[in-house]
């Protein structure tokens, strides 16, 4: 059973069982526990850690390396609106 979050041991313990429920179908019971986990989780991220406010594009440059990724491997209709969001021509929506 799940409660609030409330120290670094129960937050790991909760990244811990998201990891092995990550992949859990959806309607079940494991996807329920998973969506409280990422509600519980983010609650405590939110509370205790702080993040800089990081730029979507680079995120999405940054995933797109890790994966081996190019622009032409993401899949759009408009093949140059993936290079002119990248080179921040276009607002990403």
């Amino acid at each position: 059973m799940w409660f609030i979050i409330e120290n670094e041991k129960e937050y790991n313990r909760a990244i811990s069982r998201f990891e092995e429920l990550k992949y859990s179908k959806q309607g079940t019971d494991e996807d329920k526990e998973k969506r409280l986990l990422v509600k519980l989780i983010s609650d405590f991220e939110e509370t205790n850690y702080h993040f800089d406010d990081i730029d979507p594009i680079e995120i999405i440059k940054i995933r797109m390396k890790e994966f081996g990724l190019k622009q032409k491997d993401l899949q759009v209709t408009n093949k140059g609106l993936i290079s002119k969001i990248l080179n921040y021509k276009r607002p990403l929506s």
